[in-house]
């Protein structure tokens, strides 16, 4: 058998063996599978963003008030029509005792970063005002805006009649819409530094003013990073929520909560479910290797390994696949160190969610006159030849012996044998 015969064997092994590589958690993880939480609003929601999971929900697709949540949609299309840094003319608002200002006055300079700021964490209608004035250049304006932006992002259940969240006859959403929403905003660095500042300071203005974040868990618990809080009477106590640890995020969303501590604890419960109920899994590392090829006329063979790191988002008990496409069982240089040869294919429940190259993990030079020389001596086919031509010649040799004493023998008037 040739030499090289046995490495091709083995890589052939590996490379089926290794075709499927499964990385399942522990039965101690799985084991800890949170039970469901305890919620009792109407309607809430929880999502894992990475895995896109509905995790937990309720009246989904309930139309019900919204409130000051509606500042989300503010939020959204101020940030895509006006810059950080615009300075914006505040406009004269009068707010009903138990509204939510920051106390502008008509005629003050302020940006729009503290304008948002203003918006997002103390959840002022002045600075909600003055943003639809500003941007849109009348409030019917800037709500046709608000609606335009939601038929675009399929929010089929919202609608706004108001860029503050008063109760309206039409101004309504869904925690499904609500969550949607909150996610796209989450892109914004911005947005993601305001909701999750337990206190925010305004320096542009008539004079600087500082105020605590309206969302109490923001301020209390160390993973809950957003998003906004509402209330009014028809609405009643509303949050939409959002908390992150050890590389997991989750987004929540209530309605209709009888009272703040009600909003808080329902809150607080779906997002420590879904926080315990995800972890980052590391499928694959750089480096790590998955395969073997032998090399073409040489009794070697190089190492096949992961071309980056893969960590996914995945439910505790979730099963991640590692699977190899297109991979070789031989090479023939030159091959760079790292030369792709290949695809990493990691799925999460029957889809495939990450594609990674499968590289040589050292360079591979081109097999020389000799390797190819030796890789074919070592053939069987070519020791097969061999011995035929041996045996060919022997007989060659034999035949022509025979011929010489035969005519010898001749020569001499003897006996041919």
């Amino acid at each position: 058998m040739s030499r090289r015969a046995p490495v091709l064997l083995r890589a052939a092994v590996t490379a089926l063996l290794l075709a499927v590589l499964t990385v399942v958690p522990s039965a101690a993880s799985a084991a800890r599978a949170p039970a469901p939480p305890a919620v009792r609003a109407p309607a809430a929601i929880l999502v894992e963003p990475a895995t896109g999971d509905v995790v937990f929900q309720r009246g989904a697709h309930q139309r019900r008030p919204i409130a000051s949540t509606t500042k989300l949609m503010t939020a959204l299309v101020t940030l895509e029509h006006a810059s950080l840094d615009d300075v914006m003319t505040t406009v004269a608002y009068r707010a009903a005792p138990a509204e939510s200002v920051a106390g502008f006055r008509a005629g003050e300079k302020v940006t729009v970063r503290d304008l948002l700021r203003a918006l997002l964490v103390t959840s002022a209608n002045d600075a909600a005002a003055t943003l639809a004035q500003r941007v849109a250049g009348s409030r019917p304006a800037f709500v046709r805006m608000m609606n335009a932006r939601a038929r675009q992002l399929g929010l089929t259940d919202t609608h706004y009649d108001n860029p503050i969240g008063l109760d309206g006859p039409s101004n309504y959403s869904s925690v499904t819409d609500l969550v949607k929403l909150t996610l796209i905003l989450r892109r914004n660095a911005f947005f993601r530094e305001t909701t999750d500042l337990a206190r925010v300071t305004l320096r542009s203005g008539a004079h600087p003013r500082t105020f605590p974040n309206r969302n109490m868990l923001v301020r209390t618990v160390p993973a809950v990073n957003g998003v906004k809080t509402g209330h009014t009477n028809r609405a009643g106590y509303i949050l939409v929520g959002s908390a992150s640890r050890d590389g997991i995020t989750v987004v929540s969303a209530v309605l209709d909560e009888p009272s703040e501590a009600a909003r808080d604890s329902d809150s607080l419960n779906l997002l420590r479910y879904g926080l315990d109920r995800y972890h980052l899994v590391t499928a694959v590392r750089s480096g790590q290797v998955l395969g073997h090829a032998g090399l073409a006329h040489r009794s070697e063979q190089v190492d096949l390994v992961a071309g980056t790191t893969v960590r996914r988002t995945a439910r505790r008990g979730d099963k991640l696949v590692v699977r190899l496409s297109g991979a070789p069982t031989e090479l023939d240089g030159p091959l760079a160190k790292g030369a792709r040869v290949g695809t990493v294919l990691v799925v999460q429940r029957g889809r495939t969610v990450a594609r990674i190259p499968l590289v040589t993990a050292r360079p591979v030079d081109a097999a020389t006159f000799l390797d190819r020389l030796r890789d074919w001596l070592d053939r069987p086919v070519t020791l097969l030849l061999l011995g035929a031509f041996a045996l060919c010649s022997l007989y060659l040799v034999l035949l022509r012996r025979r011929a010489v004493r035969r005519r010898q023998a001749r020569r001499r008037g003897a006996p041919v044998a």
